[in-house]
This record gives C-alpha cells, structure tokens and sequence, in this order.
C-alpha cells in the first residue's frame, strides 16, 4: 500500500469507529492462521499505555495490519525506537503514527513535578522538554500535542534506520490527538 492509501485507511478506519460502525474484520481463526508465516502490518502506532487508548479498535484494524508500540506518554525511548526500527526494517511498514490522547496521565504526571521513584521520573524526563517548548500557562492537550511532534523528531534524531527511510520517502511519520470523548483521531504533519 502506498503511503497516502496507508493514511486514507486510517482515516476511514477511525472515521468507522467515531460512528460506531466497526467492520471487526480480519479478526477470526482464519485470519490467525494466515499469520503464523508472518507479518506486513501497513502502519506503526506509537501510542500512549493509557487503557482507554486502543490503535487497534480507533483505527478499526484487524490482526496484523498495525505494528503497535505502546508506552506511557508515547515517549521516544531505546526500547520503543529499537521496536518501531524493527517494524519499518524487517515489516514493510511506510507509515509511523506518533499518538498522544486527550488527559494524558504521564503528561499530566511530567507538568505536576515530583519524585515518582526512578523509573517514573526517568520515564517522564522524556516529557520535560514537550513542556518546555509549550511555554508557561499550556494546556495539558497543548503538552500532548507538542510532546507528539517532538517524538516524531526524536525518533528521526536517534535512529539512522528511522531517519533513512523518512529521507528516501520509504517512511512518513506523522503526529497525531486521540481525543477520548469522541474517539477521534486527528493527523497531522
């Protein structure tokens, strides 16, 4: 699939979904057994842990169409990069989405400040210069959105296998907004 039929599928995907008319396809015994051989997901979603977040069930996508990653605050680190490397390497996957949602608990955690323990606090760093680039006085949705866009950058920054595939326009990465009301999906970039 080309990139924009790749965008174009998501798109209709969630568009499904908002209307509460999922097609549940590619979901059965069938489906399974076509993929004991193999993957070829036709996007890549780095997405937040967050419960209420599903790539899976927002862009109405049955097994093997989508390579997800998911980490809290869809943070750039090694693990999530070398994962999302993976996909585009050795998947065939031209597509990357790079998606925060609307209340964010670990953008929300990273803007509260604090000492939540190692882990925590150095999963959160990820996050700092999302608020530092927002300015003072940003909405939480703001922080997401910029924290989105700077993990796009991140993740052509510190992969060469990311970076080389975006420059040869093997690979497009965009930003995107899960907005939980709604269960809608804004794109971008």
């Amino acid at each position: 699939m080309s990139i924009p039929d790749v965008l174009q599928r998501l798109k209709a995907g969630n568009e499904r979904f908002v209307a509460d008319k999922l097609d549940g396809q590619l979901q059965d015994s069938s489906r399974r057994d076509s993929l004991t051989g193999g993957q070829e997901p036709y996007a890549i979603i780095l997405s937040c842990a967050d419960s209420r977040v599903v790539p899976e069930l927002a862009f109405d996508a049955g097994l093997g169409e989508l390579f997800v990653v998911r980490v809290a605050g869809n943070v750039a680190n090694s693990s999530s990069i070398g994962s999302i490397e993976y996909a585009v390497a050795h998947c065939g996957s031209n597509v990357i989405v790079v998606m925060g949602h609307q209340s964010c608990g670990a953008v929300t955690a990273a803007v509260s400040g604090g000492d939540n323990g190692y882990n925590i606090n150095h999963l959160l760093a990820h996050i700092t210069p999302a608020i530092a680039a927002s300015g003072d006085g940003a909405s939480i949705a703001d922080i997401v959105k910029k924290n989105a866009e700077l993990t796009v950058s991140e993740l052509k920054a510190r992969s060469s296998i990311i970076r080389d595939a975006v420059e040869s326009g093997k690979v497009k990465i965009v930003s995107a907004y899960y907005n939980l009301d709604s269960g809608r999906v804004d794109m971008w970039g």
